[in-house]
């Protein structure tokens, strides 16, 4: 539905005036054009959250929680995994999460529930295999840690819950990255590597 600024001044004047059938289509008019204003305004936008799901098979696995996705018109997706992060491809441990998440999805079909889209523009979510969570997986093996910080931002508390319970129960059987004495976080991990290149 398109307003047509032209229109306004003749809807008003019918509202003021004129029979009952007039002033009656007028108000619905009126009401119409503030409800798709409205839905304009606080509608879906590029910014906010996508909600969106994308289908596709997996062409590349680029570390343990960021996958390439073909999807059916040939399309690339890449895919950022939502609430977990996995430990940098030259950290402990970050070859090791690359080779077992690829060994898994690598040429699977997947679905991603798409949450949002970082700063780099790649899709944030959660990728499911054969009703599969692929992110949990992840974290379940050792391979990822739950990224708290961001999910605390858009995972659902019960789901929160779950991921915890998870890294924990990776931690007490020393799992993965778990078997190294002190591991360090990847946002560790990242913002040490950048101070260290900022003061070269």
């Amino acid at each position: 539905m398109r307003i047509n600024p032209r229109k306004t001044p003749s809807l008003s004047i019918s509202l003021l005036s004129g029979s009952p059938h007039k002033r009656l289509y007028a108000g619905l008019s009126v009401l119409l054009m503030l409800c798709y204003a409205s839905w304009q305004h606080y509608g879906p936008s590029s910014s906010g959250p996508l909600s969106s799901r994308i289908s596709g098979t997996v062409v590349a696995v680029a570390d343990g929680d960021t996958i390439t996705v073909l999807d059916a018109s040939q399309r690339q997706h890449k895919i950022r995994f939502a609430f977990v992060d996995a430990p940098e491809k030259t950290q402990p441990y970050g070859q090791l999460a690359k080779q077992v998440l690829a060994g898994k999805v690598f040429r699977q079909q997947v679905s991603v529930d798409v949450l949002e889209q970082d700063k780099y523009g790649r899709n944030v979510g959660r990728v499911w295999l054969n009703g599969e969570d692929i992110n949990f997986s992840q974290l379940l093996a050792g391979l990822a840690w739950h990224y708290q910080f961001f999910a605390r931002k858009s995972q659902g508390r019960d789901e929160f819950k779950r991921y915890e319970a998870g890294q924990q129960q990776a931690q007490q059987q020393r799992l993965g990255l778990w078997q190294a004495a002190t591991p360090v976080p990847p946002w560790d991990y990242r913002r040490n590597r950048k101070q260290a290149a900022g003061g070269e």
